[in-house]
């Protein structure tokens, strides 16, 4: 069974070194090798993402980074109003491989 199939029917979260350890241990390489190909993949990623683009990964899913306007909120401990400023958040829609193999639809 694949490995994310079996850490989401376990309820478990694959952290950054156990993904590390199955690329190492799939690809056969070392554990420093594939650390070191994951951290430039990631940091690709960001660095695409910072200049607002979109990283696709075909078959798995998209990134794209989307300004969150501002608005109220509230501070629970003094129920103060209180204004959010607008900001950037990160969203990734599944591919439909993806969706398709885990069994799910639309935004994660």
């Amino acid at each position: 069974m694949n490995q994310l199939l079996q850490y989401k029917q376990r309820g478990k979260t694959m952290n950054k070194g156990q993904l590390v350890a199955q690329i190492a241990e799939s690809g056969g390489y070392t554990k420093v090798l594939a650390e070191d190909a994951l951290n430039k993949v990631l940091a690709l990623m960001a660095s695409a993402m910072e200049k607002g683009e979109r990283v696709t990964l075909s078959g798995f899913g998209s990134f794209n980074v989307k300004e969150r306007a501002a608005q109220k909120g509230r501070n629970p401990q003094t129920g103060q109003t209180i204004i959010i400023p607008k900001h950037n958040v990160i969203k990734f829609r599944p591919g439909k491989n993806l969706c398709a193999r885990i069994g799910e639809e639309g935004d994660v």
